[in-house]
């Protein structure tokens, strides 16, 4: 499976939002990063079909999806970035309403709910009603919805804001597992979200995709840039306003920076190993 982003552009009056996009994505977990406002939800929009492109076109496998109508929808799951759900509703009441809504077979119902209930560990909670769910659960809910259908390109929209570490590191292993034979594209503006687990990572600034690669090649370009110094209490304000300074940890009356540089900062410093997030710096910072 080949998904072809082709000079997609879009423009919001005189801003521009997205600036003739180009990518080409296959099987896999696909970070797509970048603050609020980069694009990203401009671009899933286009992607499945709420919101056209001004310019450009998506191509799943070499055809124009415009000419594939609901049959490419069929195809796509999508876990929007602030899930609506009926509260009121049992889990199984709801899934059962989502299938109904994409069409499954009614004697397909249950077997598809236990599936994907079971893909997203909430088996022991179906009978729960939708308002006594944890935010992690409900958006393993949500995940569970979009994967009813069986879909081969998963679409999530900032799906760990607002979740606690446990649950986001539940969220993320989930996706690993579901990623085997479907092209996930999960946007965020939290690093961690996608460093252990996408294959490659998009970035996006203003609109425009400026970084694609693995995280380890994107790691790589810059490489020798990043230092840990140590400063004084009376040197640090200078470091600061001069140089890209990722974290600030006190020590017994020094500070320790990590700070992304071309050139050695002053203070007593040594190159590092860099990050995802030194990367996503080196980038936004500038």
């Amino acid at each position: 499976m080949e998904l072809q982003f082709d000079q997609v552009k879009k423009m919001y009056g005189k801003q521009l939002a997205l600036d003739h996009f180009n990518a080409t994505l296959s099987e896999g977990v696909y970070g797509l990063l970048g603050h609020n406002g980069a694009g990203k939800t401009t671009l899933i929009s286009i992607l499945i079909g709420i919101l056209e492109a001004d310019e450009g076109r998506i191509l799943l496998d070499g055809v124009d999806v415009k000419q594939m109508g609901t049959k490419y929808l069929d195809r796509i799951g999508y876990l929007p970035q602030y899930p609506l759900f009926y509260k009121n509703f049992r889990i199984d009441e709801f899934l059962k309403y989502m299938c109904a809504l994409k069409g499954i077979p009614k004697n397909q119902v249950n077997s598809r709910i236990e599936e994907v209930l079971e893909l997203v560990n909430l088996i022991s909670a179906y009978k729960k009603k939708i308002s006594a769910l944890s935010g992690g659960m409900r958006q393993r809910l949500g995940i569970a919805q979009a994967i009813l259908n069986r879909p081969e390109i998963l679409v999530l929209d900032e799906p760990t804001a607002g979740l606690d570490p446990g649950e986001r590191i539940r969220f993320r292993n989930i996706i690993s597992r579901l990623s085997k034979d479907k092209l996930v594209l999960l946007a965020t503006h939290i690093v961690s979200d996608v460093e252990y687990i996408a294959k490659e990572v998009l970035i996006l600034n203003k609109g425009k995709l400026v970084m694609q690669g693995s995280p380890e090649q994107l790691e790589n370009g810059i490489k020798g840039k990043v230092w840990e110094v140590i400063v004084s209490e009376e040197e640090i304000e200078s470091v600061v306003e001069k140089y890209q300074v990722r974290n600030i940890k006190r020590l017994e009356g020094e500070f320790s920076l990590r700070i992304v540089s071309e050139d050695a900062p002053p203070g007593r410093c040594k190159k590092v190993q860099p990050s995802l997030e030194d990367v996503f710096l080196s980038i936004f910072e500038k």
